[in-house]
């Protein structure tokens, strides 16, 4: 019997925005076509703290984990909506990770196939440019990257296409 190759899996940074949830489906359908699995990144990142001692020490902790806890829920939230929406195609595996975005993005994308951003929510002109994240992401990625508009999810665009009716030849 011949064992299967595994894929390498697609990785999609998940924020609970409208763009990161746009993502999310279209790494679920990609991963799906190509029979991969998808990793859902979420990245808390900790917050300054304002003063010296050791009840900022106390806050810094009690702050980290209670970031921690609300960015794996939204993460979740966020994977069952999508999922709910548009129903379970592969296997989802979610990662709530520690730093600086974009970085542990990269870092989770290293040996992936392919990684899927959602792109800022702006208007005409500012959307042609890519938020930070998505900028540094592109530049310096290992893989491909993908970046979805925050438009694909939000309903039918003024061309008159509902969400995922663009057929690009990987999708």
């Amino acid at each position: 019997m011949l064992d299967q190759v595994r894929q390498q899996p697609v990785v999609v940074g998940v924020d609970g925005s409208p763009g990161s949830k746009a993502a999310l489906r279209w790494a679920l359908r990609l991963a799906g076509r190509s029979g991969a699995d998808v990793e859902a990144v979420s990245v808390w990142k900790p917050q300054p703290a304002s003063s010296y001692g050791a009840e900022w020490a106390a806050a810094v902790m009690a702050t980290g984990d209670d970031l921690a806890a609300d960015t794996e829920r939204m993460l979740l939230d966020t994977l069952v909506e999508v999922a709910r929406r548009y129903g379970p195609s592969v296997p989802i595996r979610p990662r709530v990770l520690r730093g600086r975005p974009a970085d542990e993005l990269l870092r989770a994308a290293r040996e992936a196939q392919l990684l899927v951003l959602g792109g800022p929510a702006h208007g005409t002109v500012a959307g042609l440019l890519l938020g930070s994240v998505s900028h540094r992401c592109v530049q310096r990625a290992t893989c491909p990257v993908l970046v979805i508009p925050a438009e694909a999810e939000a309903g039918p665009s003024r061309y008159g296409r509902q969400p995922g009716t663009v057929t690009a030849p990987w999708a």
